[in-house]
């Protein structure tokens, strides 16, 4: 599915959008003022498709255009795939869960972005009652930013590093997949994982200094 904007909407959407990003950028730059090691102590959390015929899913893509692009994806009417969550902070990643169609103090942020399922009222009660204030997430008590998936780690590492390992043996089932993605997932060492989120604090800086969100390029690097 495609949006069209005209002009005008594109540049209240992108004026909306910044002002959000900025005022979440400042707010989490003032915690790290305040405890340094603030960054790894979110628990950022996702979920994304791994399909067995090894097609990206790009649901958070579109094309921003003065004109309608006139363009058109095709995809299997009945593709096989798993749907993997994942929270990854500093110290580890909890998961990977498997999505399939068969079946007292904390010290921890739990991040989540503004998906529907995720800002139902249920679920945001149930998060509230288990980490408090400490709460990033759309209706949370820290607000998250639409369109800011260059800041969460999953987003601009975790599952572009998985997918890019997971085809290598071309799996034929979904239980060689489901595998693999465990494997690869298990692999992943701390100290990778200290340096994806220290370069979250480097995004988090180019927001604050820059007149516009971030260029698709800045990628993590190792």
């Amino acid at each position: 599915m495609y949006f069209f904007y005209s002009k005008d909407n594109l540049v209240a959407l992108h004026f909306k959008y910044d002002q959000a990003r900025r005022t979440f950028v400042e707010w989490a730059q003032n915690e790290i003022a305040v405890v340094p090691d603030f960054h790894k102590r979110i628990l950022f959390s996702d979920e994304v498709h791994f399909w067995l015929n090894g097609y990206i899913n790009k649901q958070n893509c579109h094309i921003w255009s003065e004109a309608n692009p006139q363009v058109y994806v095709e995809t299997p009417l009945h593709p096989e795939k798993r749907t993997v969550w994942c929270a990854l902070w500093a110290s580890g990643i909890i998961g990977p869960y498997f999505f399939k169609n068969d079946e007292g103090h904390n010290e921890l942020w739990f991040q989540q972005d503004g998906a529907t399922c995720h800002t139902a009222r249920a679920t945001i009660d149930l998060l509230k009652d288990t980490f408090g204030d400490r709460l990033i997430s759309r209706f949370g008590p820290v607000n998250w930013p639409p369109r800011s998936c260059d800041l969460t780690p999953l987003d601009y590492f975790l599952w572009g590093y998985v997918k890019s390992l997971v085809y290598a043996d071309k799996p034929q089932t979904l239980d060689h997949l489901e595998d693999n993605i465990r494997r690869v997932i298990a692999d992943i060492r701390p100290q990778m994982l200290e340096k994806v989120i220290e370069n979250w604090t480097s995004r988090l800086d180019y927001i604050r200094a820059s007149r516009c969100s971030p260029k698709p390029e800045i990628l993590f690097k190792m």
